[in-house]
């Protein structure tokens, strides 16, 4: 059975020694609970005796109330505990000097997807610099990748950094929190006293999750729209159509678990797809459907489009390739329909000067590819392979599972 970081501290009286005299803030969310579903910080006050002094939200807030992507989240004050809850996705994303005042360690327990462009990592480097910056201690308390092992996609190439972008990570990393602390600790070259209180019994590579220990613990949403499991294991690919005219089924009950438009033909599309890279294809069931989104692009109107479905026995976490899945997708709607406006033009995370597709990929060469009506499959895994090779020799001495 695992134990999570969380678990370890509040039954190990060693680990709380560490802390002890100490003032102690957490950087949770709602998914920030207890292998018996108890939220941290109730966990905490509850089973130990440390001094919880202050509590930090990333985006979509502590409570996790803000449905849509780009919708800031307040400070406010905890009724029941008596702490500053500060936003980290609202006047500001880095911790001011007063709300590091609050501290002396740090301690980190949000659930991550195991994507680059999810923005809890991204918190997690600012964090780790505020805290070199001010001789603070952060401690992470270390969660699942439900994503598992596999690295796929590019890297953030340099000049691309945003809040989507912390660093030239590959879109796919393969890492946990405390794996990818560390990676930030020595990439960044950062002075600070790290320290991660790993999982017992995680094995990142075991069926039948392959990542998250399916049957031990229960799937709380780490953000509004992180519905599934199953929606972690696409979410390298299905995020790209964030940047696009597409839906990603925002505004549907499987939210970034399909795709599609109302204006094409998927059976159209997906011969096309089946013809140009049918390896890319490969590992999970897509299923051709039909959705109307009831809020976000396309509302009211009826979508046509495919759903990936990860949660079947043969379901190969090697095999399935979802960042080159979703510009397989592209690709074929840009080979069916050359004039179609794929790219959405919009502020996207606070960039207001660039593509958001651009944004996403961290550089423009995958939007070049696909737009490009000469280039082949093989020219994109030219692209790829390199980056991910890079990727996986520079994370080997970090593993911790």
């Amino acid at each position: 059975m695992i134990t999570l970081g969380i678990d370890r501290l509040i039954r190990d009286i060693t680990l709380q020694r560490k802390l002890a005299g100490k003032r102690v803030a957490i950087a949770a969310h709602p998914a920030s609970v207890t292998a018996e579903l108890q939220h941290s910080i109730d966990a905490l006050k509850q089973h130990t005796q440390l001094n919880i002094t202050s509590a930090f939200g990333p985006q979509h807030g502590m409570r996790g109330d803000k449905q849509d992507n780009m919708v800031e989240s307040d400070d406010y004050h905890d009724p029941v505990h008596g702490i500053p809850v500060f936003s980290l996705y609202g006047q500001v994303r880095r911790p001011t000097d007063a709300m590091m005042q609050t501290f002396d360690v740090l301690l980190f327990d949000i659930q991550d997807l195991g994507c680059r462009i999810y923005t809890y990592i991204t918190t997690l480097l600012y964090l780790l610099e505020a805290c070199a910056k001010r001789g603070k201690a952060l401690c992470v308390l270390d969660r699942p990748n439900p994503a598992g092992r596999p690295i796929e996609g590019n890297l953030l190439q340099p000049g691309w950094e945003s809040f989507v972008g912390a660093g030239p990570i590959a879109m796919r990393h393969g890492l946990t929190t405390g794996e990818i602390a560390q990676w930030f600790v020595r990439h960044f070259r950062l002075n600070i006293e790290l320290d991660v209180i790993t999982m017992q019994g995680y094995d990142p590579k075991a069926a039948p999750g392959y990542g998250w220990p399916s049957g031990q613990l229960c799937w709380v949403n780490p953000s509004p729209n992180a519905s599934s499991l199953n929606m972690a294991r696409f979410y390298a690919g299905s995020v790209l159509i964030e940047g696009t005219e597409l839906s990603e089924g925002r505004g549907t009950s499987v939210p970034l678990e399909l795709m599609g438009a109302p204006d094409i033909d998927m059976g159209v599309v997906m011969k096309k797809m089946e013809a140009f890279a049918p390896q890319w294809m490969k590992g999970a069931r897509l299923r051709i459907c039909n959705f109307q989104p009831t809020f976000h692009k396309h509302v009211g109107k009826l979508c046509h489009g495919f759903q990936v479905h990860t949660d079947f026995p043969g379901y190969d976490p090697n095999a399935f390739k979802p960042f080159r899945l979703t510009l397989l997708f592209l690709k074929a709607i840009r080979l069916c329909y050359p004039d179609y406006r794929l790219w959405r033009d919009f502020h996207y995370e606070y960039e207001k000067d660039r593509l958001a597709f651009d944004v996403i990929n961290g550089g423009a060469n995958i939007r070049e590819w696909v737009d490009d009506a000469a280039a082949v499959a093989g020219d994109l895994d030219s692209q790829l392979r390199p980056d991910e090779t890079a990727w996986n020799d520079a994370v080997q001495n970090i593993l911790l599972y």
